[in-house]
Formats: C-alpha cells, structure tokens, sequence
C-alpha cells in the first residue's frame, strides 16, 4: 500500500521576485532555464507527485510513473531504471556537508526535499530512513542529501533555519530526529520549541543557535534548497531524487530499495566500463 505525499499548499502572502513574478510561480517559472532534460524531468517528478494519491487498486508507484510509456517526452534520454543525468547532477557530495550523511563519493544519492511541518516526511524519517542507514549507507552504497522545502508558511520556514542552524554545530540529524519524532509536530515550532528541540538534539550553544537560526545565512540556505526544489517542478513533500530518478511521497519500504539498488547496479557497471 502506497503512501500518499504531503500537498503543497500556496502561501498566502509570496513575495515578489526580481522578475516581478510572484511566489511559487515565479521560482517554478524560472525552471525553463535549467535544459529541456530537468524541465522532462520536472513533468515526470510532477507525474509521480500525482501517482502517489492515487487509488491504491491502481499501478501507482514511482517506478511505473518514471519508466511509463506516458510519461513526458524522453529528452533528457533516461537511463533504463528511470533516472535523468541532469537531475543526477544535482547531488552536491560536499565533504563535512552537516545536512547529509554518508560517504561522499558512495555510488547513490538519495536528496530529500521535505517540510518538518508535513506528516508524510515525518512518517518517511521514523518508519523507512532508519532501515536504509542501516543497509545502505552504514555500509558505503547511500549518501542521503537533506534539502530544506518549507511550504506550510512561517513556521515551516522557522523550524527549517532551526536545522541548519542545528548543523553549523554538528546536530542537524539530531535536531531532525527530534523534530519529527511522534507527536512533535502537534507541539508546534514556535520559538521556544525551536529551543527545547536544540536542546534535545544536543546543540551546546544555544545563544549561537538562536542567533543562526535568525541571520542571513540560515535564510539564504533554506531559500537556495526551496528554490530548487520548485525549479525541478516538485509540487508536494517528501519529494526524493535517487541518483536522478524522481521518486514522490512516503512510499513503501521497498520501492526505495528497488530504485536504490538498481542505481547502484548501474553505477557498478558504469565503473567496471570506466576502468
């Protein structure tokens, strides 16, 4: 049974881009200069944002969506397990990066964009996360890559600089634990919150932390990963990229571990070609 993913909701007061667009749209918009492979891409990370709230009686997983012969037209010539190199590219593989975990240079790279503030996400971090640390990145083939997607307003926007506010000390993964742990998210993310959280996580200097967390730097980072995330046409939380192929919403256990695998396969062969 699939998991249907987080819907975006428009926030009410967008502000007002350079190009005199507003909001969303304005971001979405500026999409079309990213290459005709991201924008096929988009539409096939659109398709499977859909499939995902489907009835379940039909063929909705992310792996029929991305390998259909609806899907959008193949200009950015997809691999055979549904992966774009143009959306492949998009892994940044930062050494020391507080917001990913893993190796480097591990052969497959799942990037994240999700909001604390959505059920699905949190779902995602408790129920599937641990179980591929544990048989993927523990041992070498994963790297997962967070990116901040704040779409349910201020708050949304608040508890997103808290992260990366929480990485600048090394916490960011405790800090996401806490956050999305059972019942978190009923309690709000206010301020005070923002704080017990820290705490919670491990954070030591707190003053520091609060004071991150409302510079400039923690919102410009969270805008860079938002805007993104809209660039590529994602329309709900969680949204992933494994190696390049879209995969959209809380899904199953195992359609991660199909797409996983089959990335790490095709990267095998990729090096054995190479050498």
């Amino acid at each position: 049974m699939s998991h249907p993913s987080q819907p975006r909701k428009t926030p009410q007061s967008p502000k007002t881009s350079r190009s005199g667009q507003s909001g969303p749209s304005a971001k979405r918009g500026r999409g079309v200069l990213i290459g005709a492979g991201v924008a096929t891409a988009a539409v096939l990370l659109g398709l499977a944002s859909y499939s995902a709230t489907k009835p379940a009686d039909r063929d909705d997983t992310p792996a029929a969506v991305a390998t259909g012969s609806s899907a959008a037209p193949d200009a950015a010539g997809p691999h055979s397990d549904g992966a774009y190199p143009e959306l492949e590219k998009l892994a940044r593989r930062t050494e020391g990066d507080p917001l990913a975990q893993g190796r480097p240079d591990a052969p497959v790279v799942l990037v994240e964009y999700a909001d604390f503030k959505c059920g699905y996400c949190g779902k995602f971090a408790r129920d599937t996360e641990p179980e591929l640390v544990k048989k993927y990145v523990e041992k070498g083939v994963l790297r997962i890559e967070w990116r901040n997607f704040p779409i349910f307003g201020e708050e949304s926007e608040a508890v997103a600089r808290a992260a990366w506010a929480a990485g600048r000390q090394g916490e960011f993964w405790g800090f996401h634990q806490a956050a999305y742990a059972e019942g978190a998210k009923e309690k709000g993310y206010g301020k005070d919150r923002l704080t017990a959280l820290a705490k919670e996580a491990g954070v030591k200097d707190l003053d520091r932390f609060t004071a991150d967390a409302d510079g400039a730097q923690a919102r410009a980072a969270v805008k860079k990963d938002q805007e993104e995330a809209y660039r590529l046409g994602a329309t709900s939380t969680p949204s992933f990229l494994v190696n390049g192929r879209p995969i959209s919403g809380a899904q199953p256990d195992e359609v991660f571990h199909r797409a996983i695998d089959a990335a790490a396969d095709r990267a095998g062969k990729s090096g054995a070609k190479q050498k």
